[in-house]
């Protein structure tokens, strides 16, 4: 959502919160829950002069929730796009009788003509740098010296909407020999079904190259591309032609059938399924020089880092290769991996790599030609303790760090906001103050719900973190007056969004914790900040030996 706003400020008001309804609340719902607000914000119950102002700002705040909420097309607009989608340049020609999927449909193309009008103020490059290294000396002795180190860069700059220049380059050096070449390539778009790329190389060890590849989805399911090249060197002229056709076999897994024709002619077929946890691949090539049967499996585990494993085998004429190793994602913008390639007859290598942004650092080091068990041992275990290392010295704190004056620096920030919706919740509170003293004579009479004490915000619970001060606020009001009917239902929105409530530590975790009275009998309960809650319960009662 934010990046389709761009760079506007993302709004915090929650309709659904301040309503306390579901996302998927009916037309009803949204009534009943105004309709209630209505009688606790109304102007005209109020003669004092400033309280009466204070009801009249959040009783337009209401009404303005309800009329987004209960119009189909706007509420779909806020459901994509939050509150400021309903404030994008151009809503006012779109037909009111749109469906949701066509006004998401019209958003995007006035978003498009928004990005071309600034197209010609930014490009998109991304790069690729790669460093071979041979470490052979460490575990094979050789008299010679052996050295080689290669590096590519390629930058992709969008020209236009459709069109894309890539421009690719490398250079290279073994043994202080150097060479390098240059590609660029120019990719049309030609309709939503296709794409088409013309590509041009120069070089002191390949010569001149001339390419053209072109995409085309054939169904809904199935799409193909076809490439062909001309490589010119001092041997003449070397044609080459590749082309693929890919099907989707179910919603994981597609199939694909290649066909290679010039210098390494092959045939490949392969199956690749991706789901949410694991990646498998299964592909056989028969082939000049090469034919090899390969399977991989990828693992993803369910965490923040984002941690995957993986493994592969892959064996043919050039012989077998065994390849495992890991990628974690290291900070919000990298990725780290590390893969160990043992095979025979190529030996055992170590292949590190670093995703950052749109910039991918690439170091393959080849160790041995020969299956060393030291060397496998240094390529599996060193990487490993070296990253344990660094995590614990440097990214941790350093990320600590950095959210730490991220935090401060969003405070800073939003300091007015939260002002704002402090004096809001304190209004709030006074104005509700006689319909909870009339709830709770109600709820007495019956031996009901009460509320006894409620806070919202940050609390320590973790000894570790025993250091950091609780942030929380008194909303012992406000949830007491959301009961009905010796009930109380709170929706799986955020909590800092409903009457009487605000959020007293902007980018933290929250939570609600209430002590409440039901039948005589206490109760407690701790609820995350986007948990929803209803009360009372039997599991929230508080034992007589607690």
């Amino acid at each position: 959502m934010a990046s389709a706003l761009d760079d506007e400020e993302i709004d915090n008001d929650d309709y659904y919160s301040l309503l306390n309804v579901r996302r998927e609340a009916t037309q009803d719902e949204l009534k009943a829950a105004y309709r209630r607000l209505c009688m606790l914000y109304h102007p005209d119950k109020h003669r004092d002069p400033e309280l009466k102002r204070q009801a009249e700002q959040l009783f337009n705040l209401v009404h303005q929730a309800y009329e987004v909420l209960s119009d189909p097309q706007a509420r779909a607009i806020y459901d994509i796009y939050g509150k400021r989608g309903l404030d994008v340049e151009g809503w006012e020609v779109v037909e009111r009788r749109r469906t949701p999927a066509e006004i998401r449909e019209e958003y995007e193309r006035l978003h498009k003509e928004r990005e071309e009008r600034r197209l010609q103020q930014r490009t998109n490059p991304k790069g690729l740098i790669s460093v071979g290294i041979d470490a052979t000396d460490l575990f094979d002795r050789y008299e010679e010296d052996y050295e080689e180190v290669a590096s590519g860069v390629v930058p992709q700059a969008p020209l236009t909407t459709t069109d894309t220049a890539i421009l690719s380059g490398s250079l290279s050096t073994q043994n202080g020999t150097g060479g390098g070449n240059i590609n660029l390539a120019l990719r049309r778009i030609t309709s939503a079904k296709g794409w088409g790329e013309l590509e041009f190389g120069a070089g002191d060890t390949n010569g001149p190259l001339f390419g053209m590849k072109i995409f085309r989805n054939l169904t809904p399911r199935c799409f193909a591309t076809g490439q062909c090249a001309l490589q010119f060197s001092s041997r003449g002229v070397r044609p080459g032609v590749t082309t693929v056709l890919a099907r989707h076999l179910d919603k994981n897994t597609m199939g694909y059938l290649q066909w290679r024709w010039g210098t390494q002619s092959s045939m490949n077929t392969s199956v690749v399924r991706d789901t949410k946890t694991s990646h498998f691949t299964f592909a056989l090539q028969l082939g000049i020089p090469h034919c090899f049967v390969m399977t991989s499996y990828q693992y993803k585990f369910q965490d923040e880092d984002q941690t995957k494993i993986k493994g592969s085998i892959k064996a043919g004429f050039f012989g077998t290769m065994v390849e495992y190793g890991a990628e974690r994602k290291i900070s919000r913008h990298s990725v780290l991996g590390a893969t160990v390639s043992v095979g025979v007859p190529h030996g055992v290598s170590l292949k590190i790599k670093l995703n950052r942004a749109s910039q991918t650092y690439f170091f393959p080091i080849h160790l041995t030609d020969q299956l060393l068990p030291s060397a496998v041992f240094y390529a599996t275990v060193g990487p490993l303790v070296f990253y344990l290392a660094i995590q614990r010295l440097v990214i941790k704190p350093y990320l600590h760090s950095q959210k730490e004056q991220d935090l401060e620096k969003h405070r800073e920030t939003s300091a007015t906001d939260i002002a704002r919706k402090k004096q809001e919740a304190e209004a709030s509170v006074l104005l509700m103050q006689e319909s909870v003293r009339r709830i709770i004579e109600a709820e007495e009479s019956r031996m009901g719900l009460i509320i006894l004490n409620a806070w919202y915000g940050k609390f320590v619970t973790d000894n570790s973190k025993k250091h950091e001060r609780a942030k929380v606020i008194d909303v012992t009001v406000p949830l007491q007056c959301l009961v009905k009917d010796s009930k109380l239902i709170l929706t799986e929105a955020t909590k800092s969004g409903l009457p009487g409530f605000y959020d007293a530590c902007v980018g933290e975790d929250k939570c609600l914790k209430v002590l409440y009275q039901f039948r005589g009998v206490m109760h407690q309960v701790l609820s995350g900040d986007t948990e929803p809650l209803r009360i009372p319960k039997q599991s929230h009662r508080i034992d007589n030996d607690t």
